[in-house]
């Protein structure tokens, strides 16, 4: 019979308090005002846009969460289908947290993945502190099942990151200003990127007809 070693249970150990940081309220930021479609995308030196394209911009729940990964996977793809639309995922895990991740998803793809580990961008734009309701009522974690029992997509370890940061998604046009946007009003709220890529002028590729 095998016998866990003291390296196991040291891994053990800060998994469980990984874990346990991640329940804990995070620093509070000032939060800038709701980020609506028609005005214009904030700019920071670690976010600047307008680049030149239309961008598409995600900012993410924790790495390990089920459906920050859908929304990943969902982004991963389309940055495939419309190699012309600049794909962004922000992240508030950790570099390493987000580095250990992202294989485990799928890949990059042409996603380019900016680290805030800060929460300054999320917080720029607009994307604070939820409530307990937002992250754990009776429909998020009946969800949290059925995403796991209908796409496989279940919960990961999460290594860094808070429970408590509200995600979203924006379409932003080559002259920076917003043409869609979508703020999770719930955890298991995901952004339907495709919506947001047809407000780009990138409408859904049609099925080819088979022969």
């Amino acid at each position: 019979m095998s016998q866990a070693t003291p390296a196991d249970s040291n891994t053990g150990n800060t998994g469980f308090w990984k874990e346990l940081e991640s329940w804990k309220t995070p620093e509070a930021k000032e939060v800038g005002p709701p980020v609506e479609v028609g005005s214009k995308a904030p700019w920071m030196a670690e976010l600047r846009l307008p680049d030149g394209k239309p961008t598409l911009v995600v900012f993410l729940r924790h790495c390990g969460c089920p459906f920050a990964e859908k929304t990943f996977k969902s982004l991963a793809a389309l940055s495939d289908a419309h190699p012309q639309v600049h794909c962004i995922a922000v992240s508030h895990s950790s570099a390493e947290a987000t580095d250990h991740w992202l294989p485990q998803v799928g890949g990059t793809w042409s996603v380019d993945v900016v680290i805030d580990e800060g929460r300054d961008i999320y917080a720029k734009w607009g994307l604070g502190i939820s409530s307990t309701w937002h992250a754990v009522n009776p429909v998020t974690l009946w969800s949290v099942f059925s995403l796991g029992t209908n796409e496989g997509i279940w919960n990961r370890p999460t290594e860094s990151g808070s429970r408590w940061q509200t995600s979203g998604a924006f379409a932003v046009d080559r002259d920076g200003t917003i043409r869609w946007a979508h703020v999770s009003r719930t955890a298991d709220d995901v952004p339907d990127l495709q919506a947001a890529a047809t407000a780009l002028g990138f409408p859904p590729t049609a099925a080819r007809k088979s022969h």
